[in-house]
């Protein structure tokens, strides 16, 4: 399976990710368009922390264990059978947050409408060969390998 490393030493906190995984996933994929009329109805997947001068990129790992599939009682948090990427199906979470509580890294987050979670879903069923935060890291500071790279 394919998986977004992160490389903490060249990420430099400017948030591009952020930015292109908001556009990626909103209805216009225009970024002025995204920000002015749609930001409030999208929540980002990956999420930029920083301390100083340390900065780093922190959004679903997909863990081969998955605690948040195994947590979720709807089944909503489920794995792909065809990419073995963790997806969570918004038509079936009811917003209990059980695997916002158990994910071990902090990268599920309530949605902005407060009752779906939200994670990475490596931009799968975007169109594009590669997620858009990796595609757009500046500094390459996000990259997409295979787990046996």
């Amino acid at each position: 399976m394919k998986r977004i490393k992160i490389r903490d030493e060249y990420c430099m906190n400017c948030r591009l990710c952020e930015v292109h995984c908001l556009v990626a996933h909103s209805h216009s994929k225009k970024i002025i368009k995204a920000f002015r009329d749609e930001r409030d109805q999208i929540t980002p997947s990956i999420k930029v922390e920083s301390a100083g001068y340390v900065s780093f990129a922190l959004q679903c790992r997909h863990c081969d264990d998955a605690p948040c599939v195994q947590a979720c009682m709807t089944g909503a948090m489920h794995r792909d059978p065809e990419t073995g990427a963790v997806l969570c199906d918004t038509d079936r979470c009811v917003g209990c947050w059980m695997c916002v509580m158990v994910c071990p890294v902090g990268a599920v987050n309530p949605g902005l409408d407060q009752h779906i979670a939200s994670k990475c879903d490596l931009c799968i069923g975007t169109g594009e060969e590669m997620p858009a935060c990796v595609a757009n890291c500046p500094n390459e500071a996000l990259v997409l390998e295979d787990d046996d790279e």
